[in-house]
């Protein structure tokens, strides 16, 4: 893909005082879990209970925990899941049918975000954001989608994406303690287009800087490995 031709400004490159990189090891994943934990303690204590440990779902194939860590002392700072739905549904899935227009499409979930409470807390999220657009872009994922709780449906609001259900209608989600959710999707092949043409704020930091400490080469998984050596190469350059 010629970058160059969609992003005509040059490219600045900025440091995070975090590295987002894929939680490999069990020790990784505990890591995760920890901050997991202590996001959903402070909004829902009683579901947060049982994330006290990693999850199944952590360990599938077809899916990438990811992990933002403080390079000052390596504490973790923010995580997030995603899975897609190369092999199996989506966890969504198990709480309602997913619309005709998405129908046979390939689709990416971002689960179990969480975020230290802190200063730095706004960045990792869009830092893990940006990490998820951009592993879509490199496995060639149609739409990501999430699930979302009021008020924190307007973050994803504001980011461009759209309801799945009229209405923005909230349904009890089975991989979230039943707590009623807004389910919304953002088109991955549309996003730098509907970027530019609102004038989003975040454009700059999502497209137009380089991040080294979000490391997506890494976050690859055999089974999308696989389809990456069969596709030209991607986006991946500007994570490098």
């Amino acid at each position: 893909m010629d970058t160059t031709t969609r992003n005509p400004s040059p490219l600045r490159e900025e440091l995070l005082p975090f590295v987002i990189r894929p939680a490999v090891a069990e020790e990784d994943l505990r890591k995760a879990a920890d901050i997991r934990h202590r996001a959903y303690a402070r909004h829902v204590p009683e579901f947060a209970a049982s994330l006290l440990e990693p999850e199944p779902e952590d360990y599938d194939d077809g899916s990438l925990v990811l992990l933002a860590e403080a390079k000052l002392d390596g504490s973790p700072v923010g995580t997030m899941r995603i899975q897609t739905n190369s092999g199996n549904p989506l966890k969504l899935e198990q709480s309602l049918r997913l619309p005709g227009w998405l129908a046979g499409t390939s689709l990416a979930e971002a689960t179990r975000l969480g975020v230290e409470q802190s200063a730095v807390g706004r960045i990792v999220r869009m830092a893990l954001f940006k990490a998820y657009y951009f592993f879509c872009l490199d496995a060639a994922i149609d739409w990501m989608v999430i699930t979302a709780r009021k008020p924190l449906d307007r973050i994803y609001e504001g980011l461009l994406f759209q309801d799945v259900l009229p209405g923005g209608a909230l349904v009890p989600m089975h991989h979230v303690g039943n707590m009623p959710h807004r389910v919304m999707a953002f088109s991955v092949p549309d996003a730098d287009r509907n970027w530019v043409a609102v004038q989003h704020p975040l454009y700059q930091f999502m497209v137009q800087t380089v991040h080294p400490d979000i490391r997506l080469p890494e976050m690859v998984t055999p089974r999308f490995a696989a389809r990456h050596a069969a596709q030209e190469p991607r986006r991946v350059e500007y994570l490098m």
